[in-house]
């Protein structure tokens, strides 16, 4: 039996899956029970889970994501072979999943409505078709990185009074979102509809989408995020399946005008999620999902609703997660007003990041044992160019 402290973020209410390694042995997938890891291959006997990624397991469907869920919540509470368990300050964790397609989501009116004030102030803060449908675009599923990872300063164009240079950047930031990893796909032609999300969406984790600032800004018009947002994106190593978020589930916030029909569904998918950023060990803001305007399942319908096909290992995430509060806002821009309102870390006033600076993201969220369950971490060092 593994022993799970009653207060545990990671106790039989959660299993979120992962894929380790330990010394001289290969990468493969586990399951965190408190403070241990349980080796699926080990235990389960199945070669699928003796891979270095979650997509084979993911792509059996939700029907066995249910029956595996259920069959490891019984062996945590039983005698299992020593060898099947690992302490997870002992092993070595991995990206979980490969990575297929990666589109990142725009779906926070406040953080919307901060950055058009802050590009756009002589305009209205959002664009004429933002409550209309969720924006996105598509980024790098390359350069997609575990937890832990350090992240080199990106080098591109930015502009000056005396025109574009190139060079470092210069105003790097960081943005706190949730991802959601596909798990079985769709046909090409085919969409998702909003009720089917459970269905397609095996579970989430913590996003860093790591932006700069000042090379996006002279490359966006008209096309959009380019290379101020493809150098490195960073996820948590493990993966809360959507199942252990039933008690975590809230309406969405009022959507005025009403949603075109395929964005309406009968399942309320908003998520009372709270994260905490932390700046060199310092929290600095606490974002809170359940704020959100599009819900995951919105995001998956129109992502598939001109045709595109899902894929197993398709990654697509939330956007900034912002609140309406001050301490509530999911990046640097917006918690430094563009870099006119610096932050005060340990004494001295900041505003993007520093070469060697760390950000690490947490969350939890409600359980349905009337405790929390956790994400883990998000972890990033900057490293100079």
């Amino acid at each position: 039996m593994i022993d799970v402290a009653r207060d545990s973020l990671f106790g039989l209410d959660n299993l979120p899956y992962g894929v380790f390694s330990t010394p001289g042995a290969a990468p493969r997938v586990g399951v965190r029970v408190g403070d241990s890891v349980l080796d699926l291959a080990r235990v389960l006997d199945d070669e699928v889970f003796a891979q270095p990624s979650l997509n084979p397991f993911m792509a059996r469907g939700h029907r066995r994501w249910s029956e595996v869920r259920e069959r490891v919540t019984e062996l945590a509470g039983a005698d299992v072979p020593a060898d099947a368990v690992h302490p997870v300050d002992e092993v070595h964790m991995h990206l979980p999943i490969e990575v297929a397609d990666y589109v990142d989501f725009y779906a926070s009116e406040h953080h919307a409505s901060n950055i058009g004030r802050l590009f756009r102030p002589d305009s209205e803060p959002l664009m004429p078709n933002w409550k209309h449908l969720p924006v996105g675009y598509h980024g790098r599923a390359g350069t997609v990185v575990v937890s832990g990872t350090d992240i080199v300063r990106p080098r591109g164009q930015y502009a000056t009074p005396d025109g574009p240079e190139f060079g470092p950047c210069r105003r790097l930031d960081i943005e706190a979102e949730l991802g959601f990893v596909v798990g079985a796909g769709s046909p090409l032609g085919t969409p998702v509809s909003c009720d089917d999300f459970a269905e397609h969406v095996f579970g989430a984790v913590l996003v860093n989408d790591w932006s700069a600032r000042d090379i996006q800004a002279w490359e966006y018009v008209p096309l959009g995020p380019f290379l101020g947002k493809s150098f490195a994106t960073s996820i948590s190593p493990w993966v809360v399946p959507m199942a252990a978020l039933d008690a975590a589930r809230v309406p969405l916030p009022r959507q005025d005008p009403e949603p075109l029909p395929y964005l309406r569904g009968r399942e309320p998918w908003g998520l009372d999620i709270d994260l905490t950023i932390d700046w060199n060990g310092q929290a600095i803001s606490h974002p809170p999902y359940r704020t959100m305007y599009w819900s995951p399942a919105q995001m998956l319908a129109h992502l598939t609703v001109n045709g595109a096909s899902a894929r197993t290992g398709d990654l697509f995430a939330s956007g900034t997660i912002s609140g309406p509060e001050m301490n509530q806002r999911g990046a640097l821009i917006e918690l430094t007003w563009g870099g006119a309102e610096p932050i005060d870390l340990d004494g001295e006033p900041r505003t993007f990041l520093r070469d060697d600076d760390t950000i690490t993201i947490s969350a939890t969220a409600p359980s349905s044992s009337g405790g929390r369950l956790g994400f883990g971490e998000v972890h990033g060092r900057i490293q100079a160019s």
